[in-house]
């Protein structure tokens, strides 16, 4: 019965289930964030969004290329994220780069801000996700690698590569 709905369903044009890991739309992965700095921990974080804005966003137009988060007066901001302005928006069309507000608890906030300020930690956007119709944002606690550091994680992953490749072939 299962198998026959979940056909059904991907007959309709639906996601299968599996699809994103629980329900999550990804939208934008900021990859390079994990080449450039060591993610220490992650969080969730709401992003306050116009009208114009999310639109482009579920088209899937969102950029995380050069942006970061600063805590400021006790709230949370994300500067740098581009997302560009909707075509059908007309004169109510969004600054593609403006500053968005980030939700997060209170005690959450002034927990990451005390981090950031006493240890010179940054924070980075890792993923931008839809989930049960709201954007969300997944922020990296993360502290910026030398480049020495980066040339032994690209060192560390051939050799991983290289013993994966050499198991796999005495299989």
């Amino acid at each position: 019965m299962a198998k026959a709905k979940t056909r059904r369903n991907r007959a309709r044009g639906a996601a299968p289930a599996d699809a994103a890991a629980g329900g999550d739309r990804l939208i934008s992965e900021n990859r390079r964030a994990r080449f450039d700095y060591e993610i220490l921990e992650s969080l969730e974080a709401g992003i306050v969004l116009t009208g114009t804005e999310i639109k482009s966003v579920r088209a899937g137009r969102v950029s995380l290329q050069q942006s970061f988060a600063r805590i400021t007066g006790g709230e949370a901001w994300l500067h740098g994220m581009h997302i560009p302005p909707y075509a059908q928006g007309n004169i109510y069309n969004h600054d593609p780069t403006r500053p968005r507000k980030l939700l997060m608890h209170r005690r959450q906030t002034q927990d990451i801000k005390q981090r950031v300020d006493s240890r010179g930690y940054t924070l980075i956007p890792l993923r931008l996700y839809i989930t049960r119709h709201r954007a969300k944002v997944q922020l990296g606690l993360a502290r910026g690698r030398k480049v020495y550091d980066k040339r032994q994680v690209l060192a560390k992953r051939d050799a991983d590569l290289e013993m994966a490749r050499a198991l796999g072939a005495r299989r």
